[in-house]
């Protein structure tokens, strides 16, 4: 549970403030009866099947890289923290990276790499 919260921490911030926005438009005097509950239940929905199927995608990619390193093909990962250079490092199964607990590390590098910013070459 910790893990979709970390993947999906920012989304469900924004879903709660969608569904507030929807609240606040839907109890408008303007608004026929009944909109509040019809529309807080479909964007509700809404929002549960896309950061869903946003979980399921990351999850199945994150898997998919993780095979990907085993087998020793090449991977690229998000580089942050120096925006001069490259902006992806690439990752390939050696004495120097190591995959720990959905992160790639290395003694070479300050940081290390979550998995889920990383993809297949």
């Amino acid at each position: 549970m910790k893990e979709f919260f970390i993947l999906e921490g920012a989304y469900l911030t924004f879903a709660a403030i969608i569904l507030i926005v929807t609240i606040f438009i839907a109890t408008r005097p303007f608004m026929g009866k009944g909109v509040l509950k019809k529309a807080f239940v479909s964007v509700f929905l809404f929002l549960v099947l896309a950061i869903g199927l946003h979980y399921y995608i990351t999850k199945s990619r994150m898997a998919s890289v993780a095979k990907a390193f085993e087998e020793g093909k090449e991977v690229l990962c998000e580089n942050r923290i120096y925006t001069k250079g490259a902006n992806f490092v690439t990752i390939k199964k050696n004495g120097e990276w190591r995959l720990r607990n959905d992160y790639f590390v290395s003694p070479n590098y300050t940081r290390n790499f979550f998995l889920a910013r990383c993809i297949v070459k």
